[in-house]
């Protein structure tokens, strides 16, 4: 899960007790269409110019990947602008779909959902814009097999585990 969600206390409360595991962390990113123009987003300047150019924008603006993405229209001073170019998805899937099929311009989500068949990454955030996602690992409160949960979480951590984690477009830890 977001590491965000171990601190809350209720969320938490749903965790045994001790130590998590940051297991790998991904960024925000953009894509088109497959085969679309991909535009310029290499500094915050151009990465502004192309989200305002741009005629649709998929998200899912109620998720903490859409919090991230809304502190970065912030930033740019572009909240206003994007609202009417918003195109807001329920799920990862459906944002890739809207924009696979052309019914949106842009993708706006975590690099590693964009990594898809229909869609091409146009890249991350620029630096100075980027708000990685951690995802960390901890055991149930009530887990009735402690040690396989255990040995999943120790497994997470192996040269194997983390070759797949890189090849989903997320940096382990």
């Amino acid at each position: 899960m977001p590491v965000e969600v171990m601190r809350d206390a209720a969320a938490r409360s749903h965790f045994a007790a001790g130590p998590t595991l940051d297991i790998a962390r991904v960024g925000l990113g953009v894509a088109v269409r497959d085969g679309a123009p991909k535009p310029n987003i290499s500094t915050p300047d151009v990465f502004k110019a192309a989200l305002l150019n741009a005629e649709s924008v998929a998200s899912i603006p109620e998720s903490a990947t859409g919090y991230s993405i809304a502190k970065v229209f912030e930033r740019l001073n572009i909240t206003e602008q994007m609202k009417a170019k918003m195109k807001a998805q329920p799920t990862p899937a459906q944002v890739v779909a809207v924009v696979a099929n052309g019914e949106a311009e842009l993708a706006l989500f975590l690099m590693n959902v964009l990594t898809v068949p229909g869609l091409d990454v146009v890249g991350p955030f620029p630096a100075d814009l980027q708000q990685d996602v951690v995802f960390t690992a901890a055991l149930g409160a009530a887990t009735k097999e402690a040690a396989a949960a255990k040995a999943l979480v120790d497994y997470l951590k192996t040269p194997d585990a983390i070759s797949v984690i890189k090849s989903k477009g997320m940096t382990p830890g």
